[in-house]
C-alpha cells in the first residue's frame, strides 16, 4: 500500500502466480505484473517466465546492490531501513514427517483435530482469526490449509502436496528481528 502496488495472494505454487500473469495478459495489462514469490524461495519478475527463475532473481539482487551502492548504502542497510519503517517480519517453516499409510492417516488426523479444536492462543496471544481454506478464503481455490492469526503473528498449517509431511509456516512481526524469531520459536513449542 505504501508504494501504491496491488498485492494478490495465491496458494503456494508457481502455477498460481502464472495464472495471475495470464489473467493480466488476457486483460492487456501484463505491465501491471511486477514480481511474484512463494515460500520455497522462488522468485518471478516480469511476465516472460511462468516458473521460478533463479537467474533472473540473481540479476535483480545484483541490480539492487548496484543501485543502493550508488545511493551510498549496502543492500543489507536498505533491508534494515525497510524493517525500521514497516516492522521486523520473520518467516519460518517447520516440517513434520509421517511415513507410510499410517503416516498419511496421522496427517489427516492432525488436520481434522485442528479443524475441530483450533488453538485459542499462540505465544500467549489470543487467536483473533481462523481460516479454513477448504471452505474457500478470499476467492482462492479450496485447499487443505488452516490459518490462525494473533495480533502480530500467524501460522498456516498444511500437508505437503509432494512429501509425507505436515508443514507449519510461521510469520511474526515485532520491533526487532530477534523478538520475531523468538516469537516463532515459542509458537512452535
Amino acid at each position: 500500500n505504501a508504494y501504491g502496488v496491488e498485492l494478490r495472494r495465491v496458494l503456494t505454487g508457481f502455477k498460481f502466480i502464472g495464472e495471475q500473469i495470464a489473467m493480466l495478459e488476457a486483460d492487456n495489462e501484463i505491465e501491471r505484473y511486477i514480481f511474484g514469490f512463494e515460500e520455497s524461495y522462488g522468485y518471478l519478475s516480469g511476465g516472460h517466465v511462468r516458473d521460478k527463475d533463479a537467474v533472473n532473481a540473481s540479476m535483480l539482487a545484483c541490480e539492487m546492490t548496484a543501485w543502493y551502492k550508488k545511493q551510498g548504502i549496502t543492500l543489507a542497510e536498505a533491508v534494515d531501513a525497510l524493517y525500521e519503517k514497516f516492522g521486523f517480519y520473520r518467516n519460518d517453516i517447520a516440517s513434520f514427517a509421517f511415513e507410510g499409510a499410517a503416516g498419511m492417516q496421522k496427517m489427516a488426523d492432525i488436520m481434522d483435530n485442528l479443524r475441530a479444536n483450533p488453538p485459542k492462543t499462540l505465544d500467549g496471544k489470543a487467536v483473533i482469526k481462523v481460516a479454513d481454506y477448504n471452505l474457500g478464503v478470499n476467492g482462492l481455490p479450496k485447499s487443505n490449509v488452516l490459518e490462525y492469526q494473533t495480533e502480530g503473528a500467524k501460522i498456516l498449517v498444511r500437508p505437503s502436496g509432494t512429501e509425507p509431511k505436515v508443514k507449519i509456516y510461521l510469520s511474526a512481526r515485532e520491533d526487532s528481528m530477534q523478538k520475531a524469531k523468538d516469537a516463532n520459536s515459542r509458537i512452535l513449542k
